[in-house]
C-alpha cells in the first residue's frame, strides 16, 4: 500500500535527522515511527525486557561510535551513581 503525506517542513527535517542518526532510510524510519505509535505494550521493567525491546526495534548495534560498549556502560553507570541529587 502506498500513502502520500504532506508533512510540514519542520517535521520532515526532524524525521530526516532522526533517521540519519540511526543510519536508516527516511522511509524505513517513518514506517518504524508509525508502527511504534500503534503498539500498546507496557514499558519494559527489567534489563532483559529492555534489551529485547531494543533488539525488536533494531537499535542494538546502531551506536558504531562507541568502540568499547562495556566500558562506556560502566562510565555511564559511575556518572549516574555519583551525580548530586537536588
Amino acid at each position: 500500500m502506498t500513502i502520500t503525506l504532506e508533512l510540514p517542513p519542520e517535521l520532515e527535517c526532524e524525521l530526516a535527522a532522526d533517521a540519519a542518526r540511526l543510519r536508516l532510510p527516511l522511509a524505513e524510519y517513518a514506517l518504524r515511527v508509525l508502527a511504534m505509535g500503534r503498539t500498546s505494550s507496557t514499558a519494559p521493567r527489567t534489563g532483559a525486557e529492555l534489551l529485547a525491546y531494543w533488539q525488536k526495534e533494531g537499535l542494538v548495534g546502531t551506536r558504531t561510535d562507541i568502540a568499547n560498549v562495556p566500558e562506556h556502560a560502566r562510565g555511564l553507570r559511575q556518572r549516574a551513581e555519583s551525580r548530586k541529587r537536588s
